[in-house]
């Protein structure tokens, strides 16, 4: 298959994660392999252009030596007059010069010099270098080493090592995180500056990475196989990538523009719901390329749960405040969330504390001495257990408690479960027990909350707290740090929480499971065709670069000399 064909059949797989990034991934990757442009043979081989690089750095003052050739045939195949040789051979590769907060302030007074390029002045191989940072070297300054125009920057250490790459336009000083590559006349700098680029490239330098934050030495940049091609056969390799390359930029454009319709419609299409929450508007909406996500269904489902709008009231239902004098329940009357005169809910709905309908009560703290007490080991949920809408019994940890408490912490069916929190997401998440381990117990971090009679379920209550508005709720009165927040008993027992007729509640709760089983089988659909189109890109991405779907090449590190015929790297 052509590289072409492959474009042409863009819409199969336009919805797999990243396919624009993947084509651009594949389009350096083809070109690296010799696989982009057809090869002229009367270009002047590869390995002519080595003698005259051995020759000028044989004549240096400050020589850089000529490394050995790469010395395996394991990795991949590079065409006829190509040959495999180490980066080092192909320009004067030098790092820059570190400046301290002083010396920027010195610089920022400079007027007229050279630009000081930083990591942060440079892009990720799409994006120009930015010259204009306020920072310039008085010109001939002995202290900064020079990269001159064309010079190729790549960042060696930190979390951009490797990714981030630029190519010079002028000459500049540039900062010691970085390496400045002066390519040879006889190598192409926008042929470097791609194969920089390419995910194999990039694998060889994450390998030869070391330190806690990552960086790469000098020697070993030095010493990553480089495919090298003829040099016309460089000068078309450019011109081909930057031509797909710009053919990329107008399809992510096309794209951006289709999601932005996307999400208009979307919007539109969310409107139309929340006036009529049908499992056909709900069908409505999902579609494989809009760019809601089915969280957002879930969440939109829950909101119109909790403001009366999912299903119709009945007049015929017993009013909530019948349903708690008839029970023996107290009811306190409770105000909107601001505190204001609240008729947004129906007439016969009603809001109350949560402790007026429930038993709130917190759970076993880890650690504590028991003493001379008869003690039993039994198993216990943590916050980690405890998700919206399930509990989670993948690992289930336990502890000792003293036999005369296991009435106090143990869970009974149909207990709602609330966690304290942790980071944001774990604050006030509720789950339903449904007695699935036998005896099983419950941590201090996570709150048990026990309906007052057995006509009141759980059901309600789980989906109003997991819903936007109750996470608004904790939202706001959870004690917050930088990155964490919690909630307490207090809080929980104090949550303002509406309450429509019990018979309502049942139609809510059957309604939002109808269509919340809906949103999951959307779900799995969109996930299979992106999973379709992922497979696509990868089956095609295999045709055109010849490499098995899940196979994991590395290029070989051995140095022994000589070079092998037909383009590859001799055996040792």
């Amino acid at each position: 298959m052509k590289l072409e064909t492959f474009f042409e059949k863009f819409e199969m797989f336009a919805d797999a994660p990243n396919a624009v990034a993947k084509m651009r991934e594949l389009i350096l990757e083809s070109a690296i392999r010799g696989k982009l442009v057809p090869r002229n043979v009367t270009d002047e081989p590869a390995s002519e252009l080595l003698k005259r690089i051995a020759s000028v750095q044989a004549g240096q003052v400050r020589k850089q030596a000529v490394l050995p050739p790469v010395g395996d045939d394991s990795y991949l195949q590079i065409p006829s007059g190509w040959v495999w040789t180490r980066l080092g051979n192909t320009g004067r590769i030098f790092n820059g010069d570190s400046v301290s907060e002083s010396g920027k302030a010195e610089l920022a007074k400079v007027e007229d010099g050279l630009p000081f390029i930083a990591t942060k002045d440079v892009g990720y191989g799409r994006a120009a270098l930015v010259y204009d940072n306020g920072l310039k070297v008085p010109l001939r300054d002995p202290r900064f080493k020079v990269a001159r125009a064309n010079a190729v920057l790549i960042c060696a250490e930190g979390g951009s090592a490797g990714r981030k790459i630029g190519v010079t336009n002028c000459d500049v000083c540039f900062g010691n995180k970085l390496y400045a590559n002066e390519v040879w006349e006889w190598i192409h700098h926008r042929y470097v500056f791609y194969v920089y680029q390419a995910p194999t490239f990039f694998k060889e330098f994450a390998a030869r990475m070391t330190g806690i934050i990552g960086g790469i030495a000098r020697s070993e940049f030095l010493s990553i196989p480089f495919p090298l091609p003829p040099l016309a056969e460089q000068k078309r390799i450019v011109a081909k990538v930057d031509e797909l390359m710009a053919l990329c930029d107008r399809l992510e454009a096309q794209q951006q523009e289709r999601e932005e319709k996307h999400k208009a419609l979307s919007r539109a299409s969310l409107a139309r719901f929340a006036d009529a929450p049908t499992p056909a508007n709900l069908q409505f909406i999902f579609h494989p390329s809009y760019t809601i996500a089915p969280a957002d269904l879930r969440k939109s489902i829950l909101t119109l749960a909790v403001q009366c709008k999912l299903v119709p009231q009945d007049p015929e239902d017993e009013p909530a405040e019948e349903l708690l004098k008839r029970l023996g329940l107290k009811s306190t009357v409770v105000p909107h969330a601001d505190d204001s005169e609240d008729d947004s809910l129906p007439a016969a709905w009603a809001r109350v504390r949560f402790e007026d309908v429930a038993l709130v009560a917190g759970g076993v703290t880890l650690g504590r001495k028991l003493g001379d007490r008869k003690t039993v080991t039994l198993p216990y949920l943590r916050v980690a257990n405890v998700k919206r809408g399930e509990i989670d019994l993948t690992l289930i940890k336990e502890v000792s408690i003293a036999e005369d408490e296991i009435e106090r912490y143990a869970l009974r069916e149909n207990d709602l479960l609330m966690t304290e929190g942790g980071d944001w997401d774990k604050v006030g998440r509720a789950a339903i027990w449904r007695a699935e381990i036998p005896v099983c117990l419950h941590q201090n971090h996570v709150f048990r909350a026990r309906m007052r009679s057995s006509e009141l379920r759980p059901f309600w209550f789980e989906r109003y707290f997991n819903s936007p508005v109750g996470r608004g709720y904790f939202e706001s009165a959870s004690k917050q740090t930088t990155n964490l927040a919690s909630i307490n008993m207090r809080q929980v027992r104090s949550c303002p929480i509406p309450i429509p007729p019990l018979a309502e509640q049942r139609r809510i709760v059957a309604k939002v499971e109808e269509l919340m089983k809906l949103v999951d089988a959307l779900e799995t659909q969109l996930a299979a065709s992106r999973a379709t189109a992922a497979n696509l890109l990868a089956a095609l991405v295999a045709e055109l670069t010849g490499t098995p779907n899940t196979g994991k090449a590395s290029i070989p590190a051995s140095t022994n000399t000589g070079t092998g015929r037909r383009g590859r790297p001799p055996k040792s």
